[in-house]
């Protein structure tokens, strides 16, 4: 594991810290968890991207109107 080190406000880091023992546990592994969900978030966006790329020969023959798409 590699270590890093942020700035930002002494308020701020005192609220998260007051939050992440509410939750028990540390402002180290909140910060962890959430580089995990941040991280992750790029992994989704590249799937779509491939979904888009996968399904580009998908052609509907004619542009529908806003009343023609909302029908249900």
């Amino acid at each position: 594991m590699r270590n890093i080190t942020l700035s930002a406000d002494a308020d701020l880091i005192e609220q998260a810290r007051s939050v992440a023992r509410s939750r028990h546990t540390t402002l180290n592994e909140a910060f962890r968890e959430w580089l995990q969900s941040f991280a992750a978030q790029s992994g989704d966006v590249q799937a779509i991207d491939e979904l888009y790329r996968r399904l580009k020969y998908v052609d509907a023959g004619r542009k529908f109107s806003r009343d023609e798409m909302n029908e249900r």
